[in-house]
């Protein structure tokens, strides 16, 4: 068992963060928030963005004292205890497996019929890990590649949707009541959903042990990536509000789309396709070795089988990574897109509330950020993902008490090794 070399700088940690984060969900996650929040968007994003700015501190002041791979699962462990990094690391694991699969999904979707998505998804994921089975700095060289290609699109769709602003007839898009009443929960339930697209961050974490000067390169990565992002996601609720409404937001399957189609620039409406298409690549590229790395971290310490830490000469944890490729796959091809969501949506918030935790239990030697920061991380984790659809809340806790269900056994019959 070997360490993994330190072969990322500063720019390829922000182009990896911004990978993740800026995936299929800005193409998506618009509609069911708007169909929660109505014309109270804009309010579910910015307390989306105030929780997930609040779990970046946490995660870029932990980030700077334990700077090895395993994000939140090292750090639960080292400040917490094993029992929460494993809580940690499980709930990341299965929240970011469903999260690859939904990005290999939405993927095929823009690019194949109907009859071809599930196979073509799976492809997808196994090109990607041959990809990353050859190193972490071809990963990050065509991440740069693919985020190029989405910011490139995204400017043509906003630019192609505010050409045509108000010229709704004939577009296709659909129209519901836009002014229905809206309660706290759904506004907070469009939070969660956005979340979804905030998530992304701690992708840097997960690669400490693969980032140069980690110290100082991953907190400022993470708060470079989260702002700018917050930025984009701004531009993109207000162009939706501003060109097709609530209403017709909140039921259109595909709201960039609708958006340019009502306008007059409708040559651009391939471009959404591409950018989309070009997303979910790069999600799904930044997703795969960050789960694959945290998979390595809990293989390390016993909490998965240990003969998935093994690193590669290349530097590359094959094992893990050829695992989790078959994981994902697996859910590619049996799982629905809109519960992938909810599901990952449950798993990540959970993640980040020991984050937060963990955060909130370092001294003021390690501290960069007022204990104030991870108090609202916290509460805002726990209300956001109790306010989730309940289907994607039992299936999440489930499945995560499934988990600490079977490390209680093998602790029995293994021992101490397990932790207390």
């Amino acid at each position: 068992m070997s360490g993994l070399a330190r072969r990322l700088g500063p720019a390829d940690a922000v182009v990896i963060g911004l990978s993740s984060m800026i995936g299929a969900g800005v193409f998506a996650v618009f509609a069911p928030a708007a169909a929660a929040a109505g014309s109270w968007l804009l309010l579910g994003l910015a307390l989306a963005a105030l929780v997930a700015t609040a779990n970046a501190t946490s995660t870029a002041q932990l980030a700077a004292t334990y700077p090895t791979s395993g994000g939140t699962y090292v750090y639960g462990r080292e400040q917490l205890g094993p029992w929460w990094g494993f809580v940690a690391g499980w709930s990341f694991v299965i929240g970011k497996t469903a999260s690859a699969a939904a990005m290999a999904t939405t993927f095929a979707a823009y690019t194949v019929p109907a009859a071809w998505q599930r196979p073509v998804a799976a492809a997808a994921v196994v090109a990607l890990t041959a990809l990353g089975l050859r190193g972490i700095t071809r990963t990050a060289a065509l991440a740069r590649v693919l985020l190029v290609v989405v910011l490139l699109a995204l400017a043509v769709t906003l630019v192609a949707a505010h050409l045509g602003a108000g010229a709704t007839a004939g577009t296709g898009a659909p129209t519901v009541a836009a002014d229905r009443p809206v309660g706290p929960i759904g506004v907070l339930q469009s939070a969660g959903l956005i979340f979804f697209a905030f998530a992304g961050y701690a992708r840097i974490a997960t690669l400490g042990e693969e980032v140069r000067d980690p110290g100082r390169t991953i907190p400022r990565a993470i708060v470079t990536t989260l702002a700018a992002a917050a930025a984009l996601y701004t531009a993109v609720a207000l162009t939706l509000l501003a060109v097709l409404g609530p209403g017709p937001l909140a039921a259109s399957r595909a709201p960039l789309a609708d958006a340019v189609a009502a306008g007059s620039w409708d040559a651009a409406l391939p471009v959404v396709g591409v950018g989309a298409a070009a997303a979910s690549l790069g999600a799904l590229l930044a997703l795969l070795p960050g789960i694959a790395r945290t998979t390595l971290a809990m293989a390390r310490e016993g909490d998965l089988p240990r003969g998935l830490a093994v690193v590669d000469p290349r530097q590359v944890p094959r094992r893990a990574e050829l695992t989790v490729a078959a994981v994902v796959v697996g859910a590619v091809l049996v799982a629905d897109l809109r519960g992938l969501i909810g599901f990952s949506s449950a798993g990540v918030l959970l993640y980040y509330a020991v984050a937060n935790l963990a955060a909130l239990t370092q001294g003021s030697d390690r501290r960069r950020y007022p204990r104030a920061m991870q108090v609202l991380g916290l509460t805002g984790c726990l209300v956001l993902v109790a306010t989730l659809p309940p289907a994607s809340v039992l299936v999440g806790v489930g499945v995560v008490a499934v988990g600490v269900a079977v490390r209680l056994l093998r602790g029995r019959r293994a021992g101490p090794r397990l932790g207390p």
